[in-house]
């Protein structure tokens, strides 16, 4: 999208970019008439009972509401825990989700939007990334004790945001109510005390037990906590809602909290998920291309493959542990936050000798940052930034040897495929972004997959035609370059999907949904003027 110059905050800070967008544009004079209150200015937080409650959808759905009405509103989510990164305007790295949400409030990403990353290397540790940069690697109970430093940080971008802009949109992170990180908390309650704002509290009825989901939760609560709760959200419902209004007429009357509305379940949204991986795609018919990945155990930037999930030609099969390996037209090989463990976990599962097979049949196979770290002969890691030091094989079907060093590089990229063969493809523009901390030298790199800006090689191809890798993310994100790699990958008649075409359509059937389903008046009332 077109960018308009930063709007910078009064510390002189570049905040965020507007983006010009004729949809949102087009949809403001109807936004008008969705009855929002006038005058919003301040913090509003949006909390779950659970993880997966919905809680980004709904903060995205509130920005494109917002922003349609003309209202200067930017998304916040002070600490996310996500392996599904996105690089920012100003240099570095941020959840996808509130990449998403920037999108839906017509803003450019930055870092100050998510001031804390965790990204989870095993299961008790994780990297530390503040405003956008890679500081530390942590377990558990050493971030415990790192959080107060984490809260300055996001306080500080807090208060840059505030002073930019007219609404700052906050995500919660998991649930208010796990008592057991109550202490020091700066991603829940915990935040919304030292700012002072008020909390509206979203529930997935689809899960069940959504009742007792808020009550317990508002019983797990201070009670300046639960002051701060101005009213509930119930999402996902599916049925008739005459059925269930006795059970939120309890609620109202055991809680003295106000019902906001009860969405219904949205299904086909095309939007970026935060962590969880989304297998389900509509019914396909007609000539399909078979598509496999494997489900690393730390699988990284999934949403590469949201455009192979949407297209209407692609069979996408996620394959996880103890999953028989299917016959497929093509491997793709993903991103990985420790690449030799999830080397180690896919020979574990026999992926290599699946691998040699599906090339032996004529198959293609693509790597995709860490699949393309492994898709070599070896990948080093000295100092172990990922984990224990040493090295490990590659799979030695491209001729490069990759060393993860500790600056990790962070780079917004636009460029062209070279395909061999396919002189379509230096057409098919590919727009994405560098996110690894590898670096990889050897004879195959002569062979570039793409050229980048200036004239910059990415990647490689095996000779053989049969074997492509890149570090960039979002290959398959613009129609020209998703429909010439399906078309080298074996599909005559590919054709694009436009991704972002999706995306917007489905942040403007949401904004529509909420503002059909929820009382935004009552929802937006705490940030009117008194």
């Amino acid at each position: 999208m077109d960018r308009t110059p930063a709007l910078a905050s009064a510390q002189g800070s570049a905040a965020g970019r507007r983006c010009d967008n004729p949809t949102m544009q087009k949809n403001s004079s109807e936004a008008a008439g969705a009855a929002l209150p006038g005058g919003l200015r301040g913090t509003l937080m949006v909390q779950g009972t659970t993880s997966d409650a919905g809680k980004s959808t709904l903060v995205a759905g509130l920005c494109r509401v917002l922003a349609r009405a003309g209202v200067r509103v930017v998304p916040f989510k002070p600490q996310n825990m996500a392996l599904n990164s996105a690089v920012t305007a100003d240099g570095g790295e941020i959840g996808r989700a509130q990449a998403l949400q920037a999108a839906a409030a017509g803003l450019a990403p930055h870092t100050d939007m998510n001031p804390v990353l965790l990204k989870p290397s095993s299961d008790t540790g994780a990297q530390i990334i503040i405003h956008g940069q890679a500081r530390m690697d942590l377990d558990a109970r050493a971030y415990h004790a790192y959080k107060p430093v984490a809260m300055q940080a996001v306080l500080a971008s807090h208060q840059r945001l505030s002073s930019a802009y007219e609404v700052v949109m906050v995500e919660g992170a998991g649930s208010p109510a796990e008592i057991n990180l109550r202490e020091r908390d700066i991603a829940n309650m915990g935040f919304a005390e030292a700012v002072d704002c008020p909390v509206v509290l979203v529930a997935d009825i689809d899960r069940g037990g959504v009742f007792a989901h808020l009550v317990g939760t508002l019983d797990c609560l201070s009670a300046s906590e639960r002051a701060r709760i101005k009213g509930f959200i119930i999402n996902r419902f599916r049925g008739d809602i005459a059925l269930l209004q006795p059970g939120l007429d309890w609620l109202e009357a055991r809680t003295g909290k106000p019902v906001l509305g009860v969405l219904p379940y949205l299904h086909g949204l095309h939007l970026d998920a935060e962590d969880a991986i989304i297998g389900a795609q509509a019914a396909k018919r007609g000539e399909l291309l078979r598509v496999i990945v494997p489900v690393l155990p730390r699988i990284s930037n999934h949403t590469d493959f949201d455009a192979l999930r949407a297209h209407p030609q692609v069979d996408l099969r996620f394959i996880g542990p103890g999953m028989p390996i299917p016959p497929a037209d093509l491997i793709v090989l993903p991103g990985s936050k420790s690449v030799r463990a999830d080397l180690a976990f896919l020979r574990a599962n026999g992926w290599e000798p699946a691998l040699l097979r599906h090339l032996r049949y004529g198959g293609k196979v693509i790597g995709i940052c860490g699949g393309m770290q492994m898709l070599g002969r070896r990948v080093d890691d000295p100092a172990g930034n990922e984990g224990k030091a040493g090295s490990s094989e590659g799979f030695g079907l491209l001729d490069y040897d990759t060393v993860l060093a500790p600056h990790k590089q962070l780079r917004v990229v636009s460029g062209r495929l070279a395909l061999d063969g396919a002189t379509e493809a230096t057409e098919a523009t590919v727009q994405g972004y560098e996110i690894h901390m590898g670096v990889t030298t050897g004879p195959a790199l002569a062979r570039p997959a793409l050229w980048l800006e200036s004239e910059r090689p990415d990647g490689a191809q095996s000779e053989d035609g049969q074997v492509l890798a890149s570090y960039v993310h979002g290959l398959f994100d613009q129609p020209q370059a998703c429909g010439a790699l399906l078309r080298w990958a074996g599909l005559a008649r590919a054709e694009g999907v436009d991704l972002a075409a999706l995306r917007e359509a489905s942040l403007e059937r949401l904004a529509d949904t909420l503002v059909a389903h929820l009382d935004m008046g009552a929802l937006l009332a705490p940030l009117q003027a008194p």
